[in-house]
C-alpha cells in the first residue's frame, strides 16, 4: 500500500500517462513514481523547492476520475499485484495540499529480484567486474574515473583486496538486481560464508591463466553446499597467457570433486574481461559489452524463495553504523515485509530473545554507491534496519507469532590467536589516544559485532583474539593504530584441540605456491622443515604450481621467506584443511635479537659499529629505550648493545681528516613482517606512529634469571 503519511512537505507535480512497465514503485526526491501495466496510467513526479506542498493531477483514465472525484476513502487497484492506493480528495485539474510520503526505490514483486553473490580467488577480478556492471546498467556514470568503487575501506584501495562483503543493486530490464561483492583472500572466508545466506545465486569468476586456485575451491564449496547454482565466468581474456581450454575442465573437475548436483554442473560459461568490461557467452561473439553477463543472471539465476504473506523475518548478515540513525542491520527478508513503525524481536540462533519491543525507525537499501530510504521492505529483498541496538550478525529479526529464528550458516573456527594488551613500554601514551585496557576492550567487542569469523577472550588485562589468518589481524591491528589505538601484541600461536580420546589436534591448511621452476627446490626443502606433505606439482611455461599440506604453525612468517628466496616472484595461498594429530616439532631455527640496554636517541657512531652484528631495524636520532629490539642478530642468541653511545670528543688537533660514517639504510618492519619475526618472549608495539620490537620483561637481569631457569627444568 502507498501511504500518504505527513513525512515531507515540498511542492509536487504529478501528471498521469501512458506507459507499459511493470509493477514497480520509485521515487524521485521523497514522492512515489508508480509504473503500471495498465496502458492508460503512468504517474511520473517532479519536485520543487518551494515553502508548500501541491500535486497537480491530470487525468484521462476513468478508474481514477469516475465522477470527476476520488474521496478521501477512495482506492483503486494495481492490475497485476492487487495492491490498493489511497489518495486524498483529488479532483479533476485540481490542485490541493497533500502531505507527500517518502517512498524510494524498491520492488514490489519478488520474482523480479535476482540476488547474486560474486565469489573468487584473490586477484581475479571481482571487485573491477562488479565496477563495470554498475557502469554499463547506467548505475552509476560511465564517466566516473574511480577504479574498484566498492572497495571503499582506504586499507582496501591501498592494497589492492576486497575486505568487507559489501552489497549493492541496480536496474536491469525491468528486474532488480543485488549484487554482493565478496573478499577473495582466505583470511576472509567468513565474509563469503556469511553472505551465501541472503543470495540465490553466485557468479563464480575464475583467471583464465592461473585457473581454480585455493579461495576458488572454498568458495565453491560453501556455495554448493547450500544448493545454489552457479554461473561460470572466466575472466582476463584479454590477457596472452590464457589457456582457456585448460581452465575449463579444471574448473569442471573441481565440481566433480565437490560433489556438485546434477543440476549444478549444468552451469552457464561465459567469458569475459573484467577491466575491458565485455562478457560473451562463446568465445566468437562480439566483444562488445557487458550485457550477457546481465542477461544471464536474470534468466539462470532463481527468483528469491520468500513467504510475502507470511509474518516478518530476517537474518542479520551485515552491520553497519550511521552516526545519525546508529546500527544498521543488513540481511534478506524471508517472509512478510517490513515498515517503518513496525515492533520486531531479536533472537539468537537458539532463540534467546535479544532484544523485544524495539520498532523500526529506518529501512535502508544500496543503489549503487548511495544508500535509499525506504518507507516498506519487501519479502525477497536485501535491505538494511535501523532501530535495534542489540541486534548482531547471525541474529534474526522476527516478527510477533513467530518462535523459530532463521538457521544461520555455521562459519569455520578460527586457526591463529594472539593476546592484546594495553602498552606498557616507556613511550606509551607518547603517540596514541586510546591506550587503555578499557577501550581496547570496547573495540574489539565491537570488532567482533561484525566480523563473524574473530572470537575474543578476555583473560585477566589481556585479551586473547582468535582469526583465520595473520592477515586478517594484522588488518584488524591496522585499523586500530590509524583510529588513534596504542596496544602490544604476542607472537600468533596455533589454536589446538582435542579429539573424544584426548589426542592433541592442531590445524592444516593446503597451501598453493606458484614459482618459477628454478625456485621449485628451494621451496620443497623449505616446506619439508616445516612438517609439509607435498602433494600435486604441476609445471608450465617455466612456471611451478606446488601444494602441500603443511601444519598452520608453520605458515607463520612462511610468505616473507618465499618472497626473499624467489626474489619476488613467489605467490603463496592458504586455506584451512582440516585438524590433524599434532606432528611433533619443526627444524625451524630463528636468528636471536639485537636488544637495546640504554634509553636515549641511536647515534650513527654506535650504529656504524653494530653493522656488523646483524640486520638493524632502527636509523640514527630514534629514540630507544632498554629492552627495546633495534635489529636481528645474524648469531642464534640474544646480544644487549647499546645503540646510544656518541664518539668522545676531544681538544687534540690533529691534521688527519676525520672519515664521515656511512650507514646502510635500516629494514623498517611492517606490520605483517613484525607479526612473522616476533618470538615468544617478544611483544610488537603497535602505535599511531609507530611499530616496534621489545621484550616482554624489559629488565636484563631478569630476562637472564628467567633464561636460566628455563634450562634448568
Amino acid at each position: 500500500m502507498i501511504s500518504l503519511n505527513r513525512v515531507s512537505r515540498r511542492v509536487v507535480q504529478s501528471v498521469i500517462k501512458n506507459n507499459g512497465c511493470s509493477n514497480t514503485v520509485r521515487s524521485i526526491g521523497s514522492v512515489s513514481l508508480l509504473n503500471n501495466n495498465n496502458n492508460n496510467n503512468n504517474i511520473s513526479s517532479k519536485i520543487t523547492n518551494k515553502p508548500q506542498n501541491r500535486i497537480n493531477i491530470n487525468s484521462n483514465n476513468n478508474r481514477f476520475t469516475n465522477n470527476s472525484r476520488v474521496t478521501r476513502t477512495s482506492t483503486f487497484s494495481l492490475p497485476e499485484s492487487g495492491k490498493t492506493i489511497t489518495r486524498l480528495n483529488i479532483n479533476k485539474n485540481e490542485q490541493i495540499g497533500l502531505d507527500v510520503a517518502v517512498y524510494r526505490y524498491y520492488s514490489k514483486n519478488h520474482e523480479k529480484i535476482r540476488n547474486v553473490a560474486i565469489i573468487a580467488h584473490v586477484d581475479h577480478g571481482k571487485t573491477s567486474l562488479v565496477d563495470q556492471l554498475l557502469r554499463q546498467s547506467g548505475a552509476i556514470k560511465a564517466t566516473e574515473k574511480d577504479e574498484r568503487v566498492m572497495d571503499s575501506n582506504a586499507l582496501e584501495k591501498e592494497r589492492g583486496i576486497t575486505i568487507m562483503a559489501k552489497c549493492t543493486s541496480f536496474d536491469y530490464k525491468n528486474h532488480k538486481l543485488n549484487i554482493v561483492d565478496t573478499p577473495g583472500h582466505g583470511d576472509f572466508g567468513g565474509e563469503v560464508e556469511r553472505v551465501l545466506s541472503m543470495v540465490d545465486g553466485v557468479v563464480l569468476l575464475v583467471d583464465a591463466t592461473e585457473g581454480p586456485m585455493a579461495q576458488t575451491k572454498f568458495v565453491l564449496s560453501k556455495a554448493l553446499s547450500q544448493g545454489l547454482r552457479p554461473i561460470v565466468v572466466i575472466n582476463k581474456l584479454d590477457r596472452s597467457t590464457a589457456r582457456v581450454d585448460e581452465v575449463e575442465n579444471e574448473i569442471f573437475d573441481l565440481f566433480a570433486t565437490l560433489g556438485a548436483s546434477d543440476e549444478q554442473l549444468n552451469y552457464p560459461t561465459l567469458y569475459a574481461s573484467g577491466r575491458q568490461g565485455w562478457a560473451i557467452r562463446s568465445r566468437g561473439d562480439d566483444q562488445k559489452d557487458i550485457l550477457p553477463l546481465l542477461d544471464t543472471i536474470v534468466e539462470y539465476v532463481e527468483c528469491p524463495n520468500v513467504k510475502p504473506e507470511e509474518p516478518f523475518t530476517m537474518l542479520v548478515t551485515n552491520l553497519e553504523s550511521d552516526p545519525f540513525v546508529g546500527r544498521i542491520v543488513t540481511g534478506k527478508i524471508y517472509s512478510g515485509k517490513a515498515k517503518v513503525g513496525q515492533p520486531l524481536r531479536v533472537v539468537d540462533m537458539k532463540g534467546n530473545v535479544i532484544e523485544d519491543g524495539s520498532k523500526i525507525t529506518k529501512i535502508f537499501c544500496r543503489r549503487a554507491m548511495e544508500r535509499i530510504v525506504l518507507e516498506e521492505g519487501e519479502a525477497g529483498d536485501i535491505v538494511g534496519i535501523a532501530g535495534f541496538s542489540q541486534a548482531t550478525v547471525t541474529n534474526s529479526l522476527i516478527a510477533e507469532g513467530v518462535k523459530e529464528p532463521i538457521k544461520a550458516i555455521p562459519i569455520d573456527p578460527p586457526v591463529l590467536a594472539m593476546y592484546f594488551e594495553a602498552n606498557n613500554s616507556p613511550f606509551a601514551g607518547k603517540e596514541g589516544t586510546h591506550c587503555t585496557t578499557l577501550k581496547i576492550k570496547s573495540r574489539l567487542l565491537k570488532e567482533i559485532e561484525s566480523n563473524v569469523s574473530l572470537q575474543v577472550n578476555v583473560t585477566g588485562e589481556s585479551f586473547e583474539v582468535k582469526g583465520r589468518g595473520e592477515l586478517q589481524l594484522g588488518i584488524l591491528l591496522e585499523n586500530m593504530r590509524r583510529e588513534g589505538y596504542e596496544v602490544a601484541v604476542s607472537q600468533p600461536r596455533v589454536v589446538f584441540t582435542k579429539d573424544e580420546n584426548g589426542n592433541l589436534m592442531e590445524p592444516q591448511e593446503e597451501v598453493t605456491i606458484d614459482v618459477d621452476t628454478e625456485y621449485s627446490g628451494a621451496i620443497i626443502e623449505k616446506l619439508s622443515k616445516r612438517n609439509g606433505d607435498i602433494t600435486d606439482m604441476k609445471q608450465s611455461m617455466g612456471k611451478s604450481r606446488l601444494v602441500f599440506l603443511v601444519p598452520s604453525r608453520g605458515l607463520i612468517g612462511l610468505r616473507s621467506e618465499i618472497i626473499n628466496d624467489t626474489k619476488g616472484t613467489g605467490v603463496m595461498n592458504h586455506l584451512f584443511h582440516s585438524y590433524v594429530p599434532h606432528k611433533g616439532p619443526m627444524d625451524n631455527k630463528e636468528k636471536g635479537a639485537l636488544i637495546s640496554m640504554s634509553e636515549g636517541v641511536a647515534t650513527a657512531f654506535s650504529l656504524s659499529a653494530l653493522e656488523d652484528r646483524g640486520v638493524l631495524f632502527i636509523g640514527p636520532q630514534t629514540q630507544v629505550y632498554s629492552g627495546m629490539i633495534i635489529g636481528e642478530n645474524s648469531k642464534l642468541t640474544d646480544l644487549d648493545v647499546n645503540p646510544v653511545k656518541s664518539k668522545q670528543l676531544t681538544n687534540i688537533r690533529t691534521t688527519v681528516k676525520e672519515e664521515g660514517i656511512r650507514l646502510s639504510p635500516p629494514k623498517l618492519l611492517k606490520l605483517e613482517e613484525a607479526i612473522a619475526c616476533v618470538k615468544e618472549d617478544e611483544l610488537i608495539e603497535i602505535t599511531p606512529k609507530s611499530i616496534r620490537l621489545r621484550k616482554r620483561e624489559l629488565d636484563s637481569t631478569k630476562r637472564q634469571k628467567i633464561n636460566r631457569d628455563k634450562k634448568s627444568m
